[in-house]
């Protein structure tokens, strides 16, 4: 993989021209920043912008007076390789919060191994209705912790169109692992998000097994590329199965 240009090629596949994520959202490109603005209880935040020192500030300040405007804290999503160098010092001293920092990981899909199967007595069920999410939110709530109220509503809204596809990993009847993937009409890239496993069955393959039902959903719909925003704890598990780091990402939120 040329790390260079696929890299580049996420820049303006994803996040410059990036698609609301939901219905209801939208997305604004507005003085060299492209910000989503959620339906209800839907994900605000900064995607992309093109800066330097003589407008980082500006622009910080001008995001800041317009997500307060809305009455809500919001997200700017800063990579590894967003200009200015000093942009994450920059949203701090304006009053944002650093989350971990994640890795960004693609991979090509024909490079991926994807036979990847869930252990004896667990099985993958797609997530079509309430009931599912309900599953895909409890499994959020064990393994991350925190409340889930936001992701229900979101999975259920986008659950009514075509461009997420949800699974949740059974033993039995106990839901044990979930994740969810995003499919961006005419991109060509396919999003792995929110992949979660109860402790108790952890290290036993079932997040590998998620992201290879998600990774073969991919290809058979036309993407030709996955990516990941990496855990340490995942970063292993997904380079073993192809997925190379092409740079990092880090959540600053900013909150009324």
């Amino acid at each position: 993989m040329d790390h260079v240009a696929v890299l580049a090629l996420f820049d303006r596949d994803m996040r410059e021209s990036a698609r609301p994520d939901a219905p209801g959202a939208r997305v604004e490109r507005v003085d060299k920043v492209v910000r989503q603005v959620g339906a209800d209880k839907g994900w605000n935040g900064v995607l992309w912008s093109d800066l330097d020192e003589t407008n980082a500030d500006a622009a910080i300040a001008a995001q800041v007076r317009f997500f307060s405007g809305l009455g809500g804290g919001f997200e700017w999503k800063l990579y590894g390789h967003d200009r200015p160098e000093d942009l994450g010092q920059r949203l701090r001293a304006a009053g944002f919060t650093a989350q971990p920092e994640e890795t960004l990981m693609i991979a090509e899909l024909g490079d991926l191994t994807l036979d990847a199967e869930p252990p004896e007595g667990v099985r993958l069920l797609p997530v079509t209705d309430r009931a599912g999410v309900d599953l895909v939110a409890d499994v959020h709530e064990q393994a991350f912790g925190g409340d889930s109220t936001r992701l229900r509503h979101q999975l259920l809204a986008q659950l009514t169109g075509d461009t997420v596809v949800a699974v949740v990993a059974l033993a039995g009847d106990v839901p044990v692992s979930a994740a969810r993937m995003e499919l961006p009409p005419g991109a060509r890239f396919a999003g792995l998000w929110g992949g979660g496993t109860v402790e108790a069955w952890r290290g036993r393959g079932i997040y590998r097994a998620l992201v290879a039902h998600r990774a073969r959903v991919a290809a058979d719909r036309g993407y030709r590329y996955v990516q990941v925003d990496a855990s340490s704890q995942s970063r292993p598990i997904l380079a073993r199965l192809g997925f190379q780091p092409l740079t990092t990402t880090t959540p600053y939120f900013y909150e009324e």
